[in-house]
């Protein structure tokens, strides 16, 4: 595990974010509207077989077109109209199996919040009660990831990932750091993870401790100076608003070693919004210890240092 100092791996904007994230998990078909409208397109043009991708383009691969669905790796056949129901959701992500699609959601009853694989033209983003989880105007999920994480880089040592969601900031940590240790509050979240073909190295990467609970709870329970880097990328204020407490960023400034780095995500800085509640993060940031508090607006965050 290698990486250019400063850098994030090797695979910045520029390069191909397929490479990026480990292969697929075995025998999983999950089609989005992405892929599921070229194969309609396919058939309009009378083809009888052609090339798409059964794991949100991650791969390709070549199937049949019969006049009665789509024929898939092994033989089985998915009805015109489940494809049809796979092109017309832009919202969704659907895991194929027993000749049907289903759309990949969960819902929480203790949180009360629902949970959605979302489709984008690249790695899918983790919707929470409608609310996507990641950045996709003008970017996407996994350039999102990438911005958060430079920030902090080179991640060394042992790193803190306080919400995992789909896991990939923890993926893409993991590529250099000896350990990251990622926090998800909800199991149900993670049941969406086991489904995402660009989540399979939160499963299968040994350099990945999880650890389900409330971060607020859990990071209290971490030992003194234990992480060089912090990536905390809470949900919003409305949704978890001790995440943004003083209290908490004590509990963060404790486990942080010396010399070690933070990246809080907020938002959009430059927004009336997003500037209002970074005021307030940079001020309890400050007051928890943390020194040399810098906005980083291509992140959506700052980035906050234990220096004593």
């Amino acid at each position: 595990m290698t990486s250019l100092p400063g850098s994030v791996s090797s695979t910045g904007a520029g390069s191909d974010p397929r490479q990026a994230l480990s292969a697929p998990l075995p025998h999983t078909i999950v089609l989005s509207c992405f892929h599921a409208g070229p194969l309609l397109h396919a058939r309009g043009q009378g083809l009888a077989r052609t090339s798409t991708s059964l794991d949100l383009g991650l791969t390709s691969c070549e199937v049949g077109l019969s006049g009665e669905g789509v024929i898939l790796p092994g033989g089985d056949t998915l009805p015109w109209e489940e494809v049809e129901a796979v092109a017309d959701d832009e919202l969704a992500c659907f895991e194929v199996h027993d000749a049907q699609a289903f759309p990949i959601r969960r819902f929480s009853e203790e949180l009360n919040r629902s949970y959605g694989l979302m489709p984008t033209r690249g790695a899918p983003t983790l919707l929470v009660s409608g609310i996507p989880m990641h950045r996709i105007q003008g970017t996407d999920p996994l350039r999102d990831t990438y911005a958060k994480v430079r920030t902090v880089a080179p991640m060394l040592g042992h790193v803190l990932d306080t919400c995992t969601g789909l896991g990939y900031t923890a993926i893409q940590s993991a590529r250099t750091a000896e350990q990251v240790v990622t926090i998800e509050l909800d199991p149900q979240v993670l049941e969406v993870a086991r489904l995402n073909p660009w989540s399979a190295g939160l499963f299968g990467d040994p350099h990945i401790v999880q650890i389900v609970g409330d971060a607020y709870d859990v990071v209290a329970t971490l030992e003194d100076g234990r992480f060089s880097r912090i990536v905390h990328d809470p949900p919003t204020f409305s949704l978890a608003g001790d995440l943004y407490s003083g209290a908490f960023y004590r509990e963060l400034w404790r486990v942080l070693r010396r010399g070690g780095r933070l990246f809080h995500y907020i938002g959009d800085l430059n927004s009336r919004s997003g500037h209002g509640v970074a005021r307030g993060v940079v001020r309890r940031l400050q007051e928890a210890g943390f020194s040399q508090v810098i906005r980083r607006p291509e992140a959506f965050g700052v980035v906050a240092s234990k220096v004593a």
